[in-house]
């Protein structure tokens, strides 16, 4: 049998009435479905665990008792935002590792294995299509919920885990083929070498599983080999660096100054201004590529500089009061580079930032 082959009729009715079997078996049952790792028959480690050092952030005195609002641990629950601010010192990252699971079924994007399931993406409807058509011999998932939602999320963590689904079998993504609803996430794909395989029901013989949200070297390894790719398509030189703009984009965090602060960095310090929504990959990537400092409020779109962003470089989040998150602190430590913050004044339904604080902070950073 090939790796990945169409259903006979026959084999089509087995696995639909297996899927409505599951479904009604989820939906009957009276406590929480139990995590999918819990029903692998092996695991492994793919890449060790270590231990690193998270130094403090870079932000100006009482910047952090202006956050109404802290939501670190929505992403990343190791520690109080506030206190990866501050710098926790020592940090222990656990290993990469894989879990091997045996038929099972993938019904309008969510993963199911006797009472085990993950839920991928939304279901496309209340009654979701359960006719399973296509069988793979032995894929891999490496796509997350929180990567077929935020395109941020897909492009740091989920195109960083693909090498890894690679390595295991047929790579395969639930999401559809507006990742994220994202314009540019097909051309980050070709340029990345990706080809994945798009399902959203199916029969998996053997399905590999991974736990890789840790920040070791190996996703710091990968992660880095993926900006080299993206650099690999421009010509670039070292600059002072790019405020991206967010607008109006994805999650609304209104900086009500943010175009004043764009072009005063432009006037005052040689950045370049990048509008993602109005550009396409190659124009990112080369504005981005040799830039020093990456600057811009709180979100994915950060992730277009982040990319290619060298060690020693920095980062400048304008945080909105009542929205803190310390996703990109992480990744900033990760891959030793700087990381600061001003936190914005509320100003109606947005907020603003005081332009000095931003340029104070940026002076902060090690030359």
């Amino acid at each position: 049998m090939s790796e990945m082959s169409v259903l006979t009729s026959g084999s089509r009715t087995r696995w639909s009435l297996a899927a409505y079997t599951h479904i009604v078996r989820s939906r009957l049952m009276r406590k929480p479905a139990d995590i999918l790792q819990s029903a692998a028959v092996k695991s492994w480690d793919i890449a060790p665990g270590e231990v690193s050092i998270a130094p403090p952030a870079f932000f100006l005195p009482n910047q952090l008792e202006r956050v109404t609002g802290w939501e670190g641990e929505r992403f990343y629950p190791f520690e109080h935002p506030r206190r990866t601010m501050e710098g926790v010192g020592t940090v222990e990252h656990g290993p990469t590792r894989g879990y091997l699971l045996k038929d099972v079924l993938l019904i309008d994007g969510t993963l199911y294995k006797g009472n085990a399931n993950s839920s991928l993406t939304p279901r496309l409807s209340r009654l979701p299509r359960v006719s399973v058509e296509s069988e793979i011999e032995r894929g891999a998932i490496y796509c997350t919920a929180g990567g077929n939602q935020w395109f941020g999320s897909w492009l740091m963590e989920d195109c960083a885990t693909y090498p890894l689904a690679c390595n295991e079998g047929v790579p395969v993504t639930t999401a559809l083929a507006n990742l994220s609803s994202a314009a540019h996430a097909p051309v980050y794909e070709d340029w990345l070498g990706m080809t994945p395989v798009r399902l959203r029901n199916a029969f998996f013989r053997e399905l590999v599983i991974f736990d890789d949200l840790s920040q070791n070297r190996s996703r710091h390894s990968r992660f880095r080999a993926m900006g080299d790719k993206l650099l690999s398509h421009v010509n670039y030189s070292a600059h002072s660096g790019v405020f991206i703009l967010r607008g109006g984009t994805g999650e609304l965090r209104i900086l009500h100054n943010e175009l004043a602060l764009a072009e005063r960095l432009r006037d005052r310090r040689g950045f370049r201004i990048l509008d993602p929504s109005k550009s396409d990959v190659a124009t990112i990537v080369a504005a981005c590529a040799g830039a020093k400092t990456i600057v811009g409020i709180e979100g994915s779109h950060l992730v277009h500089g982040v990319n290619v962003l060298q060690p020693g470089g920095s980062l400048l989040t304008l945080q909105p009061p009542n929205r803190f998150i310390c996703y990109y602190k992480y990744l900033t430590d990760r891959d030793q580079q700087n990381f600061g913050f001003v936190v914005g004044t509320p100003a109606g339904e947005g907020f603003t930032i005081d332009p000095d604080e931003m340029e104070r902070t940026l002076d902060l950073f090690p030359s």
